[in-house]
């Protein structure tokens, strides 16, 4: 009988190499299909955590207010955004001509605004809220020995290396956190600047509040200012009568380096 089998027939691979490459297909597929679904998912998450990541903190406007809008007749003077001032020049961050606060500072100026209104005066503001960009230029002109054109008008006593020793100039300041107000008054008939003895940014003891070398009358009204800015929760910076910070301030640990402008105080709010 001959046998069903023959020793030297060919095997028949074909089926067993379909079968092999069949599986090899399914397990590429399969393997395409979890790295796409990672890849979809990663996408996913880099969304969302874009969408919800939090504004540093330094560049966080939200908490803050264009002054003229919460006190419609304060005067601006802003003199960083000007050129006459210590430096000479505009200083960094300031893109605007316009007074920035916190929401809760400007709400306790406006108390004092009021007070000042309906004794026939109305405050001027020269500077408010100072990003800390204002502050590092100042400290580059520090070190500019060379650049002297303000000294006669601003610290006509003072080398630029005693301006930044006595404090004058440092490498942080209080506006950068949005609750300090460098300001003085005005008359509310003339529009007159009320004389307190000395100018606004002057580096020497003529500036302090309690200096004693000016007549009584300059002497009575920085008292006069800080007596009224004290009621309504502001403290003085003894050295510079036109200065004063809220005493509970919104935030005092972050010095805040957005510039000064509207349209991005309006945006956030």
């Amino acid at each position: 009988m001959e046998s069903d089998y023959q020793l030297d027939q060919e095997p028949n691979h074909t089926s067993s190499s379909i079968g092999f490459i069949s599986a090899k297909s399914k397990i590429i597929i399969s393997i395409s299909i979890v790295a796409i679904f990672l890849i979809a998912l990663l996408i996913i998450i880099l969304v969302v955590s874009l969408e919800n990541e939090e504004t540093p903190a330094e560049l966080d406007h939200s908490e803050f207010v264009i002054l003229t809008e919460i006190i419609p007749d304060i005067v601006t003077e802003l003199r960083y955004y000007s050129t006459y001032n210590f430096v000479g020049a505009r200083i960094d961050g300031y893109e605007e001509p316009v007074a920035i606060l916190t929401k809760k500072a400007a709400e306790k100026l406006k108390n004092v605004s009021k007070f000042m209104d309906e004794n026939g005066y109305r405050i001027k503001v020269w500077d408010c809220y100072r990003p800390k960009s204002a502050v590092d230029h100042f400290l580059r002109w520090s070190e500019d020995e060379s650049d002297d054109k303000m000294k006669d008008i601003f610290y006509p006593h003072l080398t630029k290396k005693e301006v930044y020793k006595k404090g004058f100039v440092a490498s942080n300041s209080s506006h950068s956190k949005g609750s300090t107000v460098d300001l003085t008054l005005i008359n509310k008939t003339t529009g007159a600047d009320i004389d307190f003895g000395g100018c606004f940014d002057y580096f020497g003891n003529l500036s302090h509040t309690n200096y004693t070398g000016i007549e009584q009358i300059f002497q009575d009204r920085r008292q006069f200012l800080k007596q009224i800015m004290e009621e309504n929760d502001f403290e003085n910076l003894p050295e510079e009568w036109w200065h004063y910070t809220l005493k509970d301030q919104q935030f005092p640990n972050t010095y805040f380096n957005f510039p000064v402008n509207a349209t991005l105080i309006k945006q956030g709010n």
